[in-house]
C-alpha cells in the first residue's frame, strides 16, 4: 500500500493507494468520524482484483489539511477535492464508494460531476439527504425532531463540543462512537453521561482491535475532530448553495446498502424512503437496495468480506 499526498481543492489530501496503476480507479470516500482507514479491509480485496484502490483522508482528517474556517468544509470544497484527487490520478471515469459523510460527498459528487463517475456504491446514508427547499434550515428541522442534544445540533456549538471532547478523552471518544449499535438517534447531552464513567471500560467488538483504535486514536489526538465537526456545521450552507440542483436526480449506476442496525436506518421515514418508491424515482439506475443483518452503522467495517464481495459484484457489471 502507497501513501502519498495529492494537491485538492487548495488544500493538500493525503491518499492511501494499492493495486495496479493501470487498474480501473475505485474511489472509497470515508465518513464521521473515521479515516482512509475504515477501508482498511477492502482496499487489498480490490488491489488483488485487478482494480486500483484509492482511499483519501477528507479534508479536516488525518494526514490530510485542515483549514481553520468553518467555511472551508462545504459541500463545494469536499466535491472539488474528489474532483482533484480523480483527476490527478486517471482521466477515465472511476467507480465511487461511499460511507456516512462519504456516502453524502459521493452523492454530491454524481449530482454536480456525473461525467467523472461510472458507477456509485453508497452505504448507510440515503439520498433523502440531497437538495431541498433552500428556504429550509436543516439544522431547525433536526433540532424540532430530535431536540437540542441531538449529535448534529450539539456540533453546531463552536467549542463547545471541542471542549467536551477534550474532557472526555480521545480514546474514550473512538471507543464509544465506534461501539454504538443503538438503532436510534445519537444523543449527547451535556452532561456527558453519552460517554459513560470514565473509569468504565468500553469492550471492543470483534470486527474492532487495539491496534485500530491506537491509529484512530492517534491521528484524531494529532489534528483533533473541529475539522470533522466542521461538515455539520455547513448544513443549513450548503443547502442554500444546493439551491440550482433542487429537483435533479443521480444518473449514475447505483447500489445502496445499509446495517440494519444503523441509527439511519431507524431515522423517521428512513426505512420509507429507502424501500418505497421515492428513492428509484430519485436515483433511477438504483439497484435493489440491501439490508446487512446483524452490521450497524459502521459496515465497511463490521462486515468487510460482505462489503467487498457487495462492491466487486456491482461495479464489475461496468
Amino acid at each position: 500500500m502507497e501513501h502519498r499526498k495529492l494537491r485538492g481543492n487548495g488544500v493538500d489530501i493525503h491518499v492511501a493507494i494499492q493495486g495496479p496503476s493501470d487498474g480501473p480507479v475505485v474511489l472509497l470516500i470515508h465518513g464521521f468520524p473515521t479515516l482512509w482507514y475504515s477501508w482498511r479491509h477492502q482496499i487489498p480485496g480490490l488491489a488483488a482484483l485487478g482494480y486500483r484502490a484509492v482511499a483519501p483522508d477528507l479534508r479536516g482528517y488525518g494526514d490530510s489539511d485542515a483549514p481553520s474556517e468553518i467555511s472551508s468544509y462545504t459541500c463545494f470544497h469536499l466535491v472539488g477535492d474528489m474532483i482533484a484527487v480523480i483527476s490527478a490520478l486517471t482521466e477515465d471515469k472511476v467507480f465511487v464508494v461511499g460511507h456516512d459523510w462519504g456516502a453524502l460527498i459521493a452523492w454530491y459528487l454524481c449530482l454536480f460531476r456525473p461525467d467523472k463517475v461510472k458507477a456509485l456504491v453508497n452505504l448507510s446514508v440515503p439520498f433523502s439527504f440531497g437538495p431541498k427547499d433552500p428556504t429550509v434550515k436543516p439544522v431547525d428541522v433536526l433540532r424540532k425532531f430530535y431536540g437540542d442534544d441531538f449529535y448534529m445540533c450539539r456540533f453546531q456549538e463552536v467549542g463547545e463540543i471541542e471542549a467536551e471532547i477534550s474532557e472526555v478523552g480521545v480514546e474514550r471518544v473512538v471507543r464509544r462512537i465506534l461501539t454504538y449499535r443503538t438503532p436510534r438517534p445519537l444523543i449527547l447531552p451535556k452532561d456527558k453521561s453519552f460517554w459513560g464513567p470514565k473509569d468504565e471500560t468500553i469492550p471492543l467488538p470483534s470486527w474492532l482491535t487495539e491496534e485500530d483504535v491506537a491509529y484512530y486514536v492517534s491521528k484524531f489526538q494529532e489534528k483533533g475532530y473541529t475539522g470533522g465537526v466542521n461538515y455539520y456545521r455547513n448544513f443549513d450552507r450548503n443547502n442554500e448553495l444546493f439551491a440550482p440542483w433542487v429537483g435533479c436526480k443521480i444518473q449514475v449506476p447505483t447500489k445502496f446498502a445499509i446495517g440494519e442496525q444503523d441509527l439511519v436506518y431507524h431515522f423517521p421515514g428512513a426505512r420509507e424512503y429507502i424501500h418505497g418508491p421515492k428513492f428509484k424515482e430519485e436515483v433511477p439506475l438504483l439497484e435493489e437496495p440491501v439490508v446487512i443483518e446483524g452490521a450497524a452503522h459502521f459496515v465497511n467495517q463490521e462486515k468487510p468480506q460482505e462489503i467487498l464481495q457487495l462492491i466487486v459484484d456491482f461495479i464489475s457489471k461496468f
